[in-house]
């Protein structure tokens, strides 16, 4: 029988709140398709002005979960994941995953592709010739299974009501309110089953919050709120004023990750080892260094791209299955770096054919920014800002504009540390 969502909707605009008949009345209409998309707005917009408390937003969350199939694992070790807000320079996810399964964890990552300014992470498997993350249910739990980690993407019964929801946020400018980003983030995460979740909140010039305060505020109520829904979280707030790899795009980003599996040293591995020792701690398990260095997250991730249809060599080869872009131009510059607008690099990338302005854009996976120049190093003749990698030459010196004129040069302060904080449950 059909309910009236109506009241649910009054209760909130008049300061009354949500339980959790009402959000499972509102979550299970949002996925049947009854709630309409007036009704919908209204409720992202009643949440939005007049908030949720602690129990409404673990109400909100569970019962988006509780919209669609919510998997079960029976796996000899724990079943971990982390869900970064996004950012530039952000591949984490490649590293991670396999490092976590070397260590005897089970990664069944459930990502998305590139929202805004920021890349994703499906779109940067994607650049893998032949590597397929639209995996049916079995074929995802077979290769969690035999490999110790998959990344794919949402199938249409995951958390359905946060797939509607965040159409109509987006139509109604509702997407701003730190309740309902909580519950769709946290939704999608926690219909994946997990014993444990890390979460890398981005805060900067190239994040969606751009203070510390916003950022430290959307940590607490996602750690909160995970933990009360039942799955033991952590939250760290990690800098982003300048990209974390020295790359943006999708095929470059693929040679970062690469290189950090191979030994490379840097802020990305830097960033990805914490987030692992912290989730590996959830699991009562650990070694996520020796895991790296010994090769072992390699041959992990060697195994998950072969299994999800890529080539068995691409650790070895990755130039023979990630051909460059036609044009390959640097970034000429001179002096110290002092700060970086990194945002628009993101829009860089974007405009270079790496992203996407409207939703069903085609990726160039060859275009990007490489060899980027990180705050206090020094440009010169012999040391550009960084290499654009186009499609065309008109493009790359478009994207040379634009990249030099997000670089600050000059005298500044030293860059900030790149954890902020770390956010336990309360």
């Amino acid at each position: 029988m059909i309910q009236d969502p109506r009241p649910v909707i009054a209760a909130l605009r008049d300061g009354r709140g949500l339980d959790g008949e009402g959000a499972a009345l509102i979550a299970r209409g949002l996925a049947e398709g009854w709630v309409s998309d007036a009704q919908a707005g209204a409720f992202a917009m009643a949440v939005l002005t007049r908030g949720l408390d602690e129990t409404g937003r673990v109400a909100l969350t569970r019962a988006m979960r509780d919209s669609g199939r919510v998997l079960r694992w029976d796996l000899p070790g724990p079943v971990l994941d982390k869900h970064s807000t996004g950012g530039i320079g952000d591949t984490v996810s490649l590293v991670l995953a396999p490092v976590l399964a070397a260590c005897g964890a089970y990664v069944p990552m459930i990502s998305g592709r590139g929202l805004g300014h920021t890349g994703g992470t499906l779109d940067k498997l994607e650049a893998i010739p032949g590597l397929r993350c639209d995996l049916d249910e079995a074929g995802f739990r077979r290769v969690v299974q035999d490999v110790g980690c998959a990344i794919v993407a949402a199938g249409p019964d995951l958390a359905p009501a946060d797939a509607r929801l965040y159409a109509i946020r987006d139509e109604t400018a509702t997407v701003g309110s730190v309740d309902l980003i909580t519950a769709s983030i946290l939704s999608k995460k926690l219909a994946a089953g997990l014993d444990g979740l890390v979460l890398d909140v981005k805060q900067g010039s190239g994040a969606f919050l751009g203070s510390r305060d916003a950022a430290q505020h959307l940590a607490r109520a996602l750690v909160d709120c995970a933990n009360a829904a039942g799955c033991p979280t952590r939250a760290f707030v990690t800098d982003m004023d300048q990209p974390l790899a020295p790359a943006a795009g999708n095929a470059v980003e693929l040679h970062e990750a690469i290189a950090v599996l191979r030994g490379g040293r840097g802020a990305l591995r830097d960033l990805t080892l914490a987030l692992c020792d912290a989730c590996l701690a959830l699991g009562g398990l650990s070694g996520a260094v020796q895991a790296l260095d010994s090769g072992a997250a390699a041959e992990v991730f060697a195994r998950m791209v072969r299994a999800q249809g890529g080539p068995a060599d691409l650790i070895q080869r990755p130039d023979r299955h990630l051909p460059p872009a036609p044009v390959i131009l640097p970034i000429p510059a001179q002096g110290r770096v002092a700060a970086i607008d990194t945002q628009a690099l993101g829009h860089a990338v974007v405009a270079l054919g790496g992203g996407r302005l409207h939703k069903g854009d085609r990726i160039d996976p060859r275009v990007g920014l490489a060899s980027l120049l990180r705050i206090g190093d020094e440009a010169g003749p012999d040391r550009p800002l960084g290499m654009v990698h186009a499609a065309s030459e008109g493009q790359a010196m478009a994207a040379i504009a634009t990249v030099q004129a997000a670089y600050l040069m000059g005298d500044g302060p030293a860059p900030g540390p790149l954890i902020l904080s770390k956010v336990l449950p309360a």
